[in-house]
């Protein structure tokens, strides 16, 4: 199913225009994420990037200052995995109003052993979903104080190969780091999608979209000295990888269509236009999977149990 004629043209090296817009991306310091922040800052728009190392953090701010003139750019101290202390994030904005959030941060194991966050959760499934879960409840009020705020949930696709045991989110009974992580982002997508549906239920001016960066390596990155340095040897590695997926600057393109282009609507997907591995972003059909709106009513309500909060019951 081709979306081709659905979008206006889009060139990834020409953003439009976002002065006086808010945007905040989590795990903006490092990867992908940092590559949001740089190109949304080139808009000229105002983004705060949250991290939860302040020194990382900031050297990232550093570079886009230095690569992006006159970028409006800082840092607030944001762990995801931590979930009392979102309140205190928030109010550290110290804005208004929020035209976007990029729910980007992320955690990845590849080796056993299990491990969990401050609140008992698996780490992968409470820092990827959870936390964002619960970061979206606390500002969804500056998302509803924007005239046509975003929320743009980054998945991945290495979700499109695995479903959600419902009965064990957490991994407690079988534990493979690369399926728990699979399954995480899952869940991410699930929640991205089933907010829209439960934002265009009440009405609400704020759309919930979700993305994916297709493959996306260190080595086809571009260098962003100390944020990342590629060795010439890595690229040269890495050539003939090209070919099928690209680099994390690519990656970051899906996010920043979402957040930039007014084309986009809430409930849709986007990734990369080349078998949905590389190239430049368009919207996708939603995998089979991710419309199973039973299977998202009740992850939803699990979270909520886990969180302890409701995204749906905070205004918005």
């Amino acid at each position: 199913m081709s979306f081709a004629s659905s979008t206006p043209p889009w060139d990834v090296h020409r953003l439009p225009r976002a002065e006086g817009r808010v945007f905040l991306v989590t795990g903006g310091n490092a990867g992908i994420g940092y590559f949001i922040v740089e190109q949304l800052s080139a808009s000229g728009a105002t983004v705060v990037l949250g991290s939860r190392d302040p020194v990382r953090a900031e050297a990232a701010v550093a570079s886009i200052r230095l690569r992006v003139p006159g970028a409006q750019v800082h840092a607030i101290r944001l762990d995801i995995a931590e979930l009392s202390s979102l309140g205190a994030a928030v109010e550290s904005l110290e804005a208004d109003r929020l035209d976007a959030v990029i729910h980007n941060a992320g955690v990845a194991l590849d080796t056993p052993p299990r491990r969990e966050t401050g609140d008992g959760h698996e780490l992968m499934f409470g820092t990827n979903h959870l936390g964002h879960f619960a970061l979206t409840s606390r500002l969804m009020p500056l998302l509803a104080a924007a005239s046509a705020a975003r929320i743009v949930t980054v998945g991945s696709f290495a979700a499109k190969s695995e479903r959600l045991d419902l009965d064990d989110l957490q991994s407690r009974r079988e534990y493979q780091p690369k399926r728990t992580y699979g399954r995480s982002k899952l869940a991410q997508m699930h929640f991205g999608l089933e907010l829209d549906r439960r934002l265009r239920a009440l009405g609400s001016s704020v759309e919930s979209v979700v993305v994916h960066p297709g493959g996306a390596l260190d080595a086809l990155t571009p260098s962003r000295p100390p944020v990342h340095v590629r060795t010439v040897g890595a690229r040269l590695r890495a050539a003939p990888a090209a070919l099928l997926v690209q680099g994390k600057h690519a990656g970051a393109w899906p996010a920043v269509r979402a957040v930039l282009d007014p084309a986009v609507r809430g409930g849709q997907l986007w990734g990369p236009r080349l078998f949905s591995l590389r190239g430049a972003p368009r919207q996708q059909a939603l995998w089979t999977h991710l419309t199973d709106t039973a299977v998202a009513a009740r992850l939803w309500d699990v979270s909520c149990d886990l969180t302890g909060v409701d995204p749906e019951a905070t205004p918005g």
